[in-house]
């Protein structure tokens, strides 16, 4: 699936991944490929990305919103 953060300064990540999880507003999740479509607040803490060589990429966010859909993550991150 393909993963998108972007913030209002720049484009932190973009690539392909294996699974993503997120400092949701009600607590953390992660999402893997073919997952539901979903739409979410992010509180402030870390997003872990497993990447497409299976190495952990981390981000730290002051909150956000994310959108799924068709395999295609797009995060909107502070």
């Amino acid at each position: 699936m393909i993963l998108e953060i972007i913030t209002p300064e720049s484009e932190l990540f973009k690539g392909e991944v294996t699974s993503v999880k997120f400092p949701g507003t009600d607590g953390k999740f992660g999402v893997l490929n073919n997952h539901a479509p979903i739409i979410s607040t992010l509180a402030k803490g870390t997003i872990t990305v497993v990447d497409s060589n299976n190495e952990n990429i981390n981000f730290d966010i002051n909150g956000g919103v994310i959108e799924m859909q068709n395999n295609k993550i797009i995060v909107l991150a502070e």
